[in-house]
């Protein structure tokens, strides 16, 4: 009688360590599919949000359906194992590959339809293992208990294992397969424990060892394949990847033109990228009382510093990007020190890698340019540095007779977006100027450009002393006219006016705006 109470102890244990285990491959297969989401898809929130009430769902689907799993609840829990395995460690490898050959939004589809199939074979896990702990002698409260308290911690272990290990280390591909990998050997495990009471023993451990070498192989080249797929994505070769901890760095060339494309949205073209940054640069610092500290927010290709370096009379900037890795790559990488004339090395600039919204917050200097060189507003991270309270901070680090220079999207592609932008600068209590420009790579481009002080005539006044190759005094004063379909006088559905309100974090009023923007470009 001692034996078997000790074996049921013992088989209790394992059912607790199995149930730990798989919780914490059921939270990361879930933020998987939200991060594998916001990358191709766009809009982190929006996706984060649908691939987890998904993953829920298909956990209650599951709940339900397990209730007619009354017998055979070790085989049923180790083939569930395999099967997640199977569908998990492919998903994100097929999902590339359904991305670059398929037509879009199959991709969305594909994605949400893995989430809730995945979802649903995590939900059976729970309530056959409970049930199989009431089996082998466990009261039901206690076994219940038990199991859903090993879930709960180990979904807190998995959520932390993506974040700070899995994702910036192996990356999306390979995270799936080696979570894959932890289930299988789980279903592995589970089985040698329980073998004397299942059937057909030898057929179920022959299966999960073949699957196991399966995902193990994709963990070695599946990589590889998916980067193939990627590259379908991309006009030009890729001939530089990297998955940091803040985004995905990719770089291409093609017959001399190097593009830089952050989490997929292209940032510079070699071929044209001084138009974007000679406008950006030396209206702000042509039009600045005595220009001598400059703010750049963003800029970590360094190509600002290459225009800001063309002024004797500059002595001090201070550069802020949230990713190391952008600003490692503009120092170190061939094709990028061509374009930027090795403009790290110059001592007068300092570094700070910090989001420019707490570095703002928390800095106590005054400058008399700031440059605002950030990628568009399309998630809520970026998003909160086109608000109100941000250009508030700007404004209140800004010297009198200083200028500012704000990247704004296109107004041709988004121009509701650009005007709203536009607007909250005077809101933060700025004047501004408007300024475009054609970039063949990008499209027509949109800058804002503000001041504490009146605007009328500034750029009447600006003599532009240095060297450039697109822009003098005659091509500046072309850049402030808008046509009449893309002017600030636009209409809504109704043929009224367009009411601007400023964007604010509390009311970002700007996310949705820009993807409705953006959803036929």
């Amino acid at each position: 009688m001692k034996s078997l109470n000790d074996l049921g102890i013992k088989q209790s244990k394992a059912i607790y360590w199995a149930s730990g285990i798989v919780s914490i491959c059921g939270i990361i297969f879930e933020v998987l599919f939200g991060a594998a989401g916001s990358y191709i898809l766009g809009d982190g929130v929006k996706q984060y949000t649908l691939t987890i009430s998904l993953f829920l769902t298909g956990m209650g689907i599951g709940a339900s359906i397990s209730e007619r799993v009354t017998k055979n609840l070790i085989t049923s829990f180790i083939w569930i194992e395999y099967a997640i395995g199977l569908v998990g460690g492919f998903s994100t490898f097929l999902f590339f590959g359904v991305t670059a050959f398929l037509p879009g939004g199959t991709d969305a589809i594909f994605l949400y339809t893995i989430t809730l199939i995945v979802g649903g074979l995590t939900g059976l896990e729970l309530p056959i293992l409970i049930r199989k702990a009431n089996e082998i002698g466990v009261t039901l409260s206690k076994s219940t208990a038990r199991v859903l308290f090993s879930d709960y911690a180990g979904g807190l272990i998995g959520g932390l294992l993506f974040v700070f290990y899995l994702r910036p280390e192996f990356g999306l591909v390979k995270t799936a397969f080696i979570v894959a990998l932890i289930n299988v050997g789980v279903a592995l495990w589970v089985l040698n424990y329980f073998k004397n009471e299942i059937a057909r023993f030898r057929l179920h451990l022959i299966s999960g060892v073949s699957i196991f070498i399966v995902l193990l192989s994709g963990v070695f080249w599946g990589d590889e394949v998916a980067f193939t797929f990627e590259q379908r994505l991309y006009r030009d070769p890729i001939i530089y990847h990297d998955q940091t901890d803040y985004q995905q760095i990719i770089l291409t060339k093609e017959q001399g033109d190097v593009r830089l494309f952050l989490d997929g949205q292209l940032q510079m073209s070699s071929t044209d990228e001084y138009r974007y940054h000679e406008t950006l640069v030396h209206p702000a610092v042509a039009s600045a009382d005595e220009p001598e500290n400059v703010l750049v927010l963003g800029g970590g290709d360094g190509l600002v510093l290459r225009e800001l370096w063309k002024y004797d009379g500059i002595k001090n900037v201070d550069l802020v990007d949230l990713d190391p890795a952008v600003v490692e790559l503009a120092e170190t990488n061939y094709d990028l020190l061509q374009l930027n004339n090795d403009s790290f090395s110059d001592p007068r600039v300092n570094v700070h890698h910090a989001d420019a919204f707490s570095f703002l917050e928390e800095a106590d200097g005054f400058w008399d340019v700031i440059i605002v060189d950030l990628p568009d507003p399309n998630n809520e991270s970026l998003n909160k540095l086109y608000t109100l309270q941000f250009y508030q901070l700007i404004r209140n680090h800004l010297t009198p007779g200083g200028t500012v220079m704000i990247q704004s999207t296109s107004p041709t592609f988004a121009t509701e977006v650009y005007w709203t932008i536009d607007h909250t600068v005077q809101q933060a209590g700025l004047h501004t100027e408007n300024l475009h420009v054609d970039i063949p790579s990008f499209g027509d481009w949109g800058f804002v450009m503000a001041k504490r002080e009146d605007m009328n005539g500034v750029l009447d006044e600006i003599e532009l002393d240095v060297e450039t190759t697109f822009l003098d005094e005659d091509v500046l004063q072309g850049l402030t006219v808008f046509g009449k379909d893309i002017d600030s006088e636009i209409t809504d559905e109704n043929g009224q006016l367009f009411d601007y309100q400023p964007n604010t974090l509390i009311e970002p009023i700007l996310l949705q705006m820009y993807e409705r923007a953006w959803q036929h470009y």
